[in-house]
């Protein structure tokens, strides 16, 4: 048998297609014993289609199975839907972890906050370091984002070099951290790119992100016009840099700043332990703010995209004793809308201003800029690179579309828009897709790590939208009911096509109970016979009487 080559592939497992919930492959060697490296391994949150579960991830069923070649685990920064998943997914893995000094500060958080911080390996690894695991190099290029320390990674093989962006922007006045590292860019230009991997983002976008400096000025001018008013802002704490400026505008205007929320908290920490945020003014608690004039007070504070458990709404709704807004005040959103996020920030904005807080977004200000490229942006980062090969990948369909049709326009002699579970093959001869894997999601449920198509999950779906119907009954082995049927019904409104709860109730009763004496004796004798012939006349009731399919269950015990 002939013996097979070395070839370098590349895998998603998660935000192809999809934004959130990024983790890549990267694999060298031969088929049958390739080692591979991840780069990032993050989450998405979850919605109405999700009832009760808040975080998901990407299914790592296919890397497990070969985890005895997995070097390690690279992240490229700290956001949630790039670094997110680690503590929860590191067991099933159980590899080392490498992170740039402000990413590793919240990753040890994270392990610790999962009680397995002493089981990892974990490497801190300097800005623009360079380093192996086994055939791969790897080096940290500085980039621009909306968060401390955005890196891309130049992976060097022997079958060429690819840079994976991670997450990035073109920002020549970032305000903490280093601008783009142009000169590192250029360099491995030069190298020869086999291929970028990238942030497709902001792919549909014409022109260009914009600046943090910008956004500081803007920031400083608009909370200066608020004088002897209360005001919050609300603002993604990952975002460092922003929290910085909300800081700095405070201390301009004679405002002691007040964190409102426990990721304010962990940002400012992480950001203070690696030596960012020097230039601000005190910061006080919750019981010191409460006593000091409104005006002298900025609140700082989560939930800008109208999360239930977030600090804002939770001051919006009266749940946190200390924090109170009052007509007058000013709730300032220095954040974008997340698609997917309208109602609940709409919900919230309606709230605040029924109580008589007045509202400023990006919409009327200049106090938020991407942190994601767009399109002038992207040529740029072709023209600095020149790769034979594009793949985007941080994006929906239609973004990795509009990013490989733009690749091509910039020059780029191949590309190719991947799914989760694509093994692409990179080569000279450009992209080929040589195996699906099984990709998929993962479902933190309570404390439970599940599939998404575990059972328990999709009963629970189908019962949030179609509600649920318990029946019970006890009968003797002659046939004579006991006790019941008795049936128990969530989920349906009052008044569903002019039935009212009470008359479903005795309709689902009278049904069981007709259901039961049609049975023959020898067949009542087996419980789980009686149970389903139940459950099948109620099922159509139900259907008939309400256009829903509910979830229809059935306990029938014999003495």
């Amino acid at each position: 048998m002939a013996k097979q080559a070395d070839e370098l592939v590349f895998l998603p497992l998660g935000g192809s297609g999809e934004i959130g919930m990024n983790l890549n492959l990267f694999g060298y060697g031969p088929p049958h014993d390739r080692k591979w490296i991840i780069v990032d391994i993050g989450v998405t949150f979850g919605d109405l289609a999700t009832p009760g579960v808040e975080i998901i991830m990407p299914d790592t069923e296919f890397i497990e199975e070969y985890k005895d070649n997995l070097l390690g685990i690279v992240l490229t920064h700290a956001h949630e839907d790039h670094m997110g998943a680690l503590a929860r997914l590191w067991p099933r893995l159980k590899c080392p972890v490498y992170a740039t000094p402000f990413t590793m500060y919240l990753v040890k958080d994270r392990l610790a906050e999962a009680g397995i911080l002493d089981e990892v390996e974990l490497h801190k690894m300097p800005l623009k370091s360079r380093f192996d695991l086994g055939p791969f190099d790897l080096e940290y290029i500085t980039l621009t984002h909306s968060i401390p320390e955005p890196n891309a990674l130049a992976i060097r093989t022997p079958a060429g070099l690819v840079l994976h962006t991670g997450d990035w922007k073109i920002d020549e006045n970032p305000q903490i951290g280093e601008p783009i590292d142009v000169e590192a860019l250029t360099r491995i230009r030069d190298e020869g790119v086999l291929a970028l991997i990238g942030d497709s983002t902001n792919a549909m976008s014409p022109g260009r992100a914009g600046s943090e400096g910008d956004v500081r000025k803007e920031l400083t001018k608009l909370i200066g016009e608020y004088k002897d008013r209360g005001v919050a802002v609300a603002s993604f704490a990952s975002n460092v840099a922003r929290l910085e400026s909300i800081m700095m505008a405070a201390k301009v205007h004679d405002r002691v700043v007040c964190l409102v929320g426990r990721s304010m908290h962990r940002m400012v920490g992480a950001g203070r332990a690696i030596g960012i945020l020097s230039g601000i003014g005190p910061i006080i608690d919750e019981d010191e703010a409460e006593n000091l004039p409104a005006g002298n007070v900025l609140y700082l504070c989560t939930g800008s995209q109208g999360e239930s458990r977030a600090a804002l709404s939770r001051i919006a709704n009266g749940e946190r004793r200390s924090v109170k807004f009052h007509k007058g005040d000013v709730v300032i959103f220095s954040s974008k809308i997340i698609p997917g996020n309208e109602k609940s920030i709409f919900r919230l904005q309606n709230a605040l201003a029924d109580d008589g807080v007045e509202i400023v977004t990006e919409k009327s200000r200049a106090i938020h800029v991407s942190g994601h490229p767009y399109r002038d942006e992207l040529r740029q980062m072709y023209e600095w690179t020149k790769p034979h090969i594009a793949i985007p990948v941080h994006g929906e369909r239609r973004h990795l579309k509009e990013h490989a049709k733009l690749a091509r326009d910039c020059g780029v002699k191949h590309a190719m828009d991947p799914h989760n579970g694509e093994m692409i093959r990179l080569s000279k001869d450009g992209p080929k897709v040589v195996d699906i894997v099984p990709s998929g999601r993962l479902h933190q449920d309570g404390n439970v790590i599940v599939s998404a198509s575990d059972e328990g999950l999709r009963l629970r779906r189908k019962m949030a939208y179609a509600g649920h119907i318990a029946v019970s009954m006890v009968y003797n082995s002659k046939g004579k009911i006991l006790s019941g049927p008795e049936p128990r019904i969530s989920g349906f409104p009052e008044g569903a096509n002019g039935i009212y709860m009470d008359e479903l109730l005795d309709m689902v009763a009278d049904e069981a109970e007709e259901a039961f004496h049609k049975i023959s004796n020898k067949a009542r004798q087996d419980e789980d016979t009686v149970e389903e012939r139940l459950r099948s006349r109620i099922r159509k009731l139900i259907r008939n009487e309400t256009d829903k399919r509910a979830v229809v269950e059935v306990t029938a015990h014999k003495v």
